[in-house]
């Protein structure tokens, strides 16, 4: 954890920052704390749906940049989360189909950062990204973006096939990263589309793929046989724009 000024050390302040209403996307707690305050913490955990983690007091004290976290420390969000309703009520407010960009397990903060930058220059109306086993928006995320977090809405959500299903009822349709898929060049790329990139070293998971209507490739000509994810996303982004502009 790189970013000490996304972390709150100590009961009070921890339960403050979940009462005040803060975004907070992960907890830390000591194994064997079990007291009133800490259930306290808990509680408000459980409310917001915030992912705890149980860790020993060593574990703790390599995180804590204070040496007072009291048993305790939240991982709190460089910036407020937008509503996934939110992404498409900005493609509304443009008259645009919707372009979202979902990232399946993106871990990098400085991926992630960069690939919310792309996504606010392709046109993009948001960036959907999953709550577990994957970067949230840190400080790092955020400078990375260059200011396009100020501008791009990011939806964090506990189920990412469930959030595609509800998305495709809207009349979106989904493509996905893929070495083995369609080569990009010959797909059709154009209305509303959810473009999905996986993760940096396994790629997009099995379920989601299941959940995807098409598998696009990128076509290579080099010796090695993948492109580092934040490229890729930005390679396939601009053939979703080079299509929407009418393949001009």
């Amino acid at each position: 954890m790189e970013e000490n000024e996304t972390l709150i050390e100590g009961r009070n302040a921890v339960l403050e920052a979940f009462r005040s209403g803060k975004t907070i996307d992960k907890l830390f707690v000591q194994k064997d704390c079990k007291d009133g305050p800490i259930r306290s913490i808990l509680r408000e955990a459980e409310k917001c749906d915030t992912i705890v983690n149980f860790v020993t007091k060593e574990r703790l004290d390599q995180l804590s940049t204070t040496g007072k976290h009291q048993g305790v420390i939240a991982q709190a969000a460089a910036y407020k989360y937008a509503e996934v309703e939110d992404i498409l009520q900005k493609a509304a407010e443009k008259g645009e189909a919707p372009f979202i960009i979902l990232l399946d397990g993106i871990e990098d903060p400085h991926n992630l950062g960069a690939m919310i930058r792309t996504a606010n220059l392709a046109g993009a109306h948001g960036v959907i990204i999953p709550k577990n086993r994957a970067v949230g928006l840190t400080a790092t995320v955020a400078r990375t973006s260059a200011g396009a977090l100020n501008y791009t809405p990011v939806a964090k959500v506990t189920n990412l096939t469930r959030t595609m299903e509800e998305l495709k009822k809207q009349g979106v349709w989904f493509v996905c990263a893929d070495m083995n898929g369609e080569p990009m060049y010959r797909m059709n790329l154009t209305g509303p589309i959810g473009l999905v990139i996986g993760n940096e070293g396994s790629g997009v998971s099995h379920l989601v793929k299941e959940h995807c209507d098409m598998t696009a490739s990128i076509p290579m000509k080099g010796d090695i046989d993948s492109l580092n994810a934040s490229v890729a996303m930005g390679v396939l982004a601009y053939e979703i724009v080079r299509q929407r502009m009418g393949g001009k």
